[in-house]
């Protein structure tokens, strides 16, 4: 079991509050990612579930029981850092049990786990090298292996691929993912990148400053943003977001439009500009938009084998049954 309850718990550092009294409960089995700009406070959270930082005020309860002032060894908890930590001069088999065997755990059993681990991370074939002579996705993965054995109540993931480059993290992505489906273990996981928590979660927690600003599933962030923090930050690219004359004759002080919500033409739109950078990805094309008269840059998405150039004046039309609207405080107008 792996349900955690943060109950009005607060931070801070001196007088500086860096966590202001937040409230969260995360399901067992539930893999729930963190995300926000830098120095919002994710990982400043993760800590203090994980017990390597104080909580200041407010209780954390993991299944039911008070674990505020338990320390991080007996929290059941295991955490995989943005460094992989592991120890050079030992092969991947003893850096996987070095958990276990520092508690003192029969050898048969630490043997028994690390082959376990090493099946489902597919690193059976790497147990005996260092880990000098691994990747840099295969040394993440000796790290997770040596979380799992452990066989925590939940898995505390602190940016684990920061250090990876493109494609190992597409990769890596995918195979917490499903580590994920095959454990059914509770997972918690801090990252700045919106692509991974929107490809990853079950729930999403975004932070500001401290703050949640909104907590929900991939889709209903993306369809029904809270405010305009979240609307402009989860999406890539992000919403388009339109102050003035256009949003009041909507109705709101701001309106917000996804860029696969505007359809370009030549002519015959509702709105003009001038195409600037075009990003070619292949089954999509990203075209900025300039000289519109509503934001500096509107973000279209459009087709592939889109044959605008930079230069060319275009029209837009935005669907208007999925414009967002947003009042003077930036929150959401139903």
């Amino acid at each position: 079991m792996g349900r955690i309850v943060l109950d009005n718990v607060t931070k801070s550092f001196g007088n500086v509050q860096v966590i202001p009294p937040l409230d969260l409960t995360i399901d067992d089995g539930e893999f729930t990612v963190f995300v926000g700009p830098s120095g919002c406070g994710k990982s400043t959270l993760l800590r203090l579930i994980a017990g390597l930082e104080d909580v200041s005020s407010g209780q954390i309860r993991i299944d039911r029981e008070d674990a505020t002032n338990v320390p991080p060894a007996k929290r059941r908890l295991a955490m995989v850092f943005q460094s992989y930590a592991l120890y050079p001069h030992m092969s991947v088999r003893k850096n996987i049990a070095f958990p276990l065997r520092m508690a003192g755990m029969d050898k048969a059993e630490i043997d028994k786990r690390v082959e376990n681990a090493a099946a489902v991370l597919n690193l059976s074939d790497y147990l005996d090298r260092r880990p000098g002579q691994l990747s840099g996705g295969q040394r993440q993965r000796v790290a997770i292996g040596r979380a799992i054995v452990r066989e925590p109540a939940a898995f505390l993931f602190d940016e684990p691929l920061s250090n990876l480059d493109a494609a190992l993290r597409v990769g890596m992505r995918l195979e917490i993912s499903e580590l994920h489906e095959r454990l059914k273990t509770t997972m918690i996981y801090v990252t700045h990148d919106q692509v991974e928590a929107m490809t990853m979660a079950d729930k999403i927690v975004v932070l500001r400053a401290g703050h949640i600003e909104q907590v929900g599933s991939p889709l209903e962030l993306y369809h029904t943003p809270r405010n305009t923090f979240v609307a402009g930050f989860i999406g890539s690219p992000k919403m388009n977001l339109i102050e003035g004359p256009e949003a009041t004759r909507h109705g709101a002080h701001t309106i917000g439009i996804r860029p696969e919500h505007i359809a370009v033409s030549p002519t015959g739109g509702e709105w003009s500009g001038v195409v600037g950078v075009s990003e070619h990805l292949g089954s999509d094309t990203f075209l900025h938009i300039h000289e519109t008269g509503l934001a500096e840059t509107i973000t279209v998405r459009a087709g592939g084998e889109v044959s605008f150039r930079h230069g060319d004046r275009v029209t837009l039309s935005p669907r208007a049954d999925v414009i967002h609207k947003f009042d003077a405080q930036g929150l959401r107008q139903e």
